[in-house]
């Protein structure tokens, strides 16, 4: 995702894009529209929560199971509200759960499995988002990016 990754866990991530003021920028819906563009509030600062859920069907076949982990998602969300402010979050289920560790489509073993495994993301990413950042362009890299640009740095040019 083009917004940078704050956690992973086993089954999921968690995606953060920050939302900065823009000052005087209002980009219009069409030509000739004279209505602002809503999507994220363009120009302006949120202060509530954005949080949003990706539960591809690559991963959760069944729709039950999709609608029951997404469920826990936005409930565990909204107990790590002020963690979420001033950003637009997405949480994506990037692995799929053992069905034969989980035999029933929206079993109270799968719902806490998945509700301690988004406690342990939304956990992590809070002690990331409170570290201090360092000055400079390390600063700005995603989660992961920074073995790979230390792998580059001792290649041959």
């Amino acid at each position: 995702m083009a917004a940078g990754t704050v956690s992973r866990t086993a089954h999921f991530a968690l995606h953060r894009l920050v939302l900065a003021e823009a000052a005087a920028v209002t980009p219009s819906t069409g030509p000739g529209s004279q209505d602002p563009q809503a999507l994220f509030g363009v120009g302006a600062v949120r202060e509530e929560a954005w949080l949003g859920a990706m539960v591809p069907k690559r991963w959760a076949r069944r729709s039950v199971t999709r609608h029951a982990i997404k469920r826990q998602i936005y409930a565990v969300g909204d107990e790590h509200e002020a963690l979420l402010r001033r950003g637009a979050h997405v949480v994506r289920l990037r692995a799929g759960f053992d069905r034969h560790q989980f035999v029933s489509a929206s079993s109270d073993a799968l719902k806490s499995a998945v509700r301690a495994e988004l406690q342990q993301l939304f956990a992590h990413a809070a002690r990331r988002l409170a570290a201090p950042r360092p000055a400079g362009p390390q600063a700005e890299k995603p989660l992961g990016q920074e073995s790979q640009a230390g792998a580059m740095a001792g290649a041959a040019p």
